[in-house]
């Protein structure tokens, strides 16, 4: 069924091609068309409508006189993106991973973000990143003022107000005595909590990895700066021309 579905999305991208389209990104369900700026909202909605009715249409003859059968596909227009970023591009016109973040209008007419695969929706990273990418993603995509906003958080994490955001949360796979060579964070902070269960709560300090119920240690809030704030950053920061070392590079020397 996936080689299936790829020889599907395959054979749409090629016909899209064909047609004069630029797609730049495609997965095993959908496709990512780039229109560009001389298409209005109305008209990229429309032009999306036609061209899932013209791709079924062409499925349909292509089924038929390949195999003759019916074709049951149904490809349908989901949404239309007002400005679109999908950060594994990096320079690049197309992606190779479901990462991206895109302006759109709800049903109210509002505009809204969503996001796909980056660190605000994934569970595996601190709530700090993912407060902290949200809200910055926010005011870069609608044109409001973002510097100040990295630089009062890089500030409030060094004065240990962002405490209650940097828990880590993960799963263990398997019995904790079945871990044996290179442990993983996670699994070195389980090994000192008082207790133990599927799911391990633990923060990174000085001394590494610390269980919440367990805490002895300063945290190292470095760490933190380096390994959740700034690649929740640099993924935007970089297609403004500005990066999170840059606007807080004066701040972090400070702590």
């Amino acid at each position: 069924i996936t080689r299936r579905g790829h020889q599907i999305i395959t054979r749409s991208r090629d016909w899209l091609e064909q047609q004069g389209y630029r797609v730049i990104y495609g997965d095993t369900d959908s496709l990512f068309v780039l229109l560009g700026a001389k298409f209005s909202e109305d008209q990229s909605i429309a032009t999306g409508r036609m061209l899932a009715q013209q791709l079924n249409r062409w499925w349909d003859e292509q089924l038929q006189r390949e195999f003759k059968l019916e074709s049951l596909l149904e490809i349908e227009f989901e949404t239309h993106f007002i400005r679109f970023l999908m950060p594994t591009i990096r320079g690049a016109e197309t992606g190779s991973k479901k990462r991206y973040a895109g302006s759109l209008r709800n049903r109210s007419g509002e505009l809204e973000l969503r996001f796909k695969g980056l660190e605000s929706v994934r569970s595996d990273w601190t709530p700090l990143a993912q407060n902290f990418q949200r809200e910055l993603y926010r005011r870069v995509f609608f044109g409001q003022p973002y510097r100040e906003y990295v630089r009062a958080t890089a500030k409030a994490l060094n004065a240990g107000e962002l405490d209650a955001q940097l828990v880590y949360r993960k799963r263990l796979r398997r019995r904790l005595d079945e871990y044996r060579r290179n442990l993983p964070p996670h699994v070195q902070a389980a090994r000192k909590a008082k207790k133990v269960g599927r799911w391990v709560s633990y923060l990174i300090t000085v001394n590494g990895p610390e269980p919440l119920d367990n805490l002895h240690s300063a945290i190292d809030y470095q760490h933190y700066a380096d390994a959740q704030l700034a690649p929740a950053a640099d993924g935007i920061l970089h297609f403004v021309g500005d990066s999170f070392e840059r606007l807080t590079a004066n701040q972090l020397n400070l702590f």
